[in-house]
């Protein structure tokens, strides 16, 4: 949206799927339906608990948030509980749930939502799709305003988002598409390459342009990115859609470092030689702690790193994890900045204020020396003490800058209660604040994202390709996983594992076939 305004072409619609969806539903709804639109559900949890509780189904917070996958899953892919039953066949269902299970809670789970009149975050693009497919004349309105459409990232586009592109495009034309086969990683959540891949099929007259130059990394980085493609190989269970021959970038950037290679006696060796190494980067290199990331393929992988960050006094956020304005302390902290701000002065200082404020929820100046949950809530209360930091000095350098220029009408002070109205903005639209500090996230939760400096541990059998990837598509998969991993480096890009996954233990575990694949001789 920004550089869409520094183009001058801010009347440009620029939304995800879901959003356009929902404007429109809530615009089309008493026209096509009549009455008020039914309540989003923000969260499919209660539901899911209480249909597992009419079955009999056991369930715990794991299960219930595998079950909610599972259902997305299903829905994005336009199946039904009449004809989930044979898609099951190649899924992993969550422990002690059977495919009839998972069948029968997802007839409860929509039978209840119908008691309730309430729809889910899927329901927004059933709902658009039906509206739009029955009712001919919204259909023409929609093809009135909207003309031309460009997707991006095309490549993860899921079923039902299909079928909502083609609802809005009708019989037209009017298209465009980016994405790249090769970064498909999201089958396992509906996302499928096959529209991307069928596009000149599609569209015979297709413009296709090919874009190979890649202004983000270096050519070292670039070439191991490209050198891990080409080892793959189809194999006898290939299906059509797992694999397209990818494109050879071409990086445009001046010569960097060499990617570099370092196996350790297991996990905790492995998460200390990394956090040493980030401190060099820091204190030597001079680059930012905010520019690097570490990747892993699990979630269960950052405790060690966690520990050993902190225990090296380096600052790290945690991507991928709880939704920062879902976390309590940060509910809590919006609460109370916000009961302040009614009482505060607009000469007040905002920074020295919710300081004060925060305090009494636990944060001080200093980050604490444990890692687990009094870490994690200091770091939420410090993103919250950073980001008024830096609003405040942007104002501040705004009023300077307008008194150079010999303006007398200077903008206002930061306050307050414009902080408090930036943080309940962004919770409505999920628009989360960083820490300054090294990012550790998922292999999948640092797609679309860059560092200066990229750490890509564990890469043994067993987590990459992780062990249930069984199929020569799943591992396909596992491998454009690995590959999101190399490319989300600029400059530097660091690949380690580990011989034993605790200390003492038996040096048995294998470094990944990936690596096999595209480390220099000798390592």
């Amino acid at each position: 949206k920004v550089r869409l305004r520094q183009l001058g072409a801010a009347g440009v619609v620029a939304r995800t799927f879901h959003s356009a969806a929902l404007a429109q539903l809530r615009y089309f709804w008493p026209q096509a339906i009549g009455g008020a639109l039914p309540e989003i559900i923000k969260n499919k949890s209660q539901f899911i608990i209480e249909s597992a509780r009419r079955l009999g189904l056991a369930t715990d917070r794991a299960i219930v948030r595998d079950l909610a996958s599972e259902i997305e899953w299903a829905k994005v892919s336009m199946l039904t509980a009449d004809s989930l039953m044979p898609h099951l066949a190649h899924r992993e269902l969550p422990a002690d749930i059977s495919p009839i299970d998972m069948v029968r809670l997802l007839r409860t789970y929509e039978e209840l939502k119908d008691e309730r009149n309430v729809i889910d975050f899927e329901d927004i693009l059933l709902l658009t799709v039906a509206i739009i497919e029955e009712n001919p004349d919204i259909a023409a309105q929609i093809h009135q305003q909207y003309r031309h459409f460009v997707v991006d990232e095309y490549q993860d586009v899921s079923p039902l988002q299909q079928r909502l592109l083609d609802a809005w495009l009708g019989r037209r034309d009017d298209l465009c598409v980016v994405g790249d086969a090769s970064q498909t990683i999201y089958s396992f959540a509906g996302a499928t390459s096959r529209h991307l891949l069928e596009f000149r099929t599609r569209f015979e007259g297709a413009t296709v342009v090919k874009l190979v130059r890649d202004y983000r990394s270096t050519p070292q980085v670039v070439d191991l990115a490209n050198r891990l493609l080409a080892a793959r190989r189809q194999m006898p269970d290939s299906t059509r859609y797992s694999w397209a021959p990818p494109l050879q970038l071409v990086s445009q950037r001046e010569p960097g470092a060499k990617p570099e290679w370092f196996e350790y006696a297991d996990d905790e060796q492995e998460a200390i030689g990394i956090a040493e190494d980030i401190k060099d980067l820091i204190d030597k290199e001079g680059v930012p702690a905010a520019d690097i990331a570490v990747l892993y393929r699990t979630n269960s992988q950052s405790a060690a790193l966690e520990q050993a960050l902190t225990d090296a006094g380096i600052n790290y956020q945690l991507r991928g994890a709880e939704q920062f304005f879902d976390r309590p302390e940060v509910r809590a902290a919006i609460s109370m900045l916000q009961g302040a701000a009614k009482g505060a002065e607009a000469t007040d200082s905002v920074t020295q204020l919710v300081r004060d404020n925060l305090k009494n929820l636990g944060w001080s100046a200093k980050a604490p020396q444990r890692s687990g949950q009094e870490r994690a809530r200091w770091e939420s209360l410090e993103t919250l003490v950073s980001l008024a930091d830096r609003l405040a000095d942007e104002r501040r350098q705004a009023r300077e800058r307008a008194s150079a220029n010999g303006a007398t009408d200077l903008p206002p002070e930061f306050t307050l209660y414009e902080l408090v109205a930036v943080l309940i903005q962004r919770s409505q639209h999920r628009d989360a604040p960083s820490l300054n500090g090294v990012t550790l996230a998922s292999l999948h939760a640092a797609k679309g994202l860059e560092w200066e400096a990229v750490f890509l541990c564990g890469l043994n059998e067993g987590l990459m390709p992780i062990s249930f990837a069984q199929t020569s598509d799943e591992v396909d998969e596992e491998r454009r996983l690995f590959y999101v991993g190399i490319t989300r480096a600029r400059s530097y890009l660091t690949l380690s594992w580990s011989r034993s996954r605790t200390p003492g233990g038996r040096a048995g575990r294998k470094r990944s076939r990936f690596i096999n694949d595209i480390a220099p001789k000798g390592v």
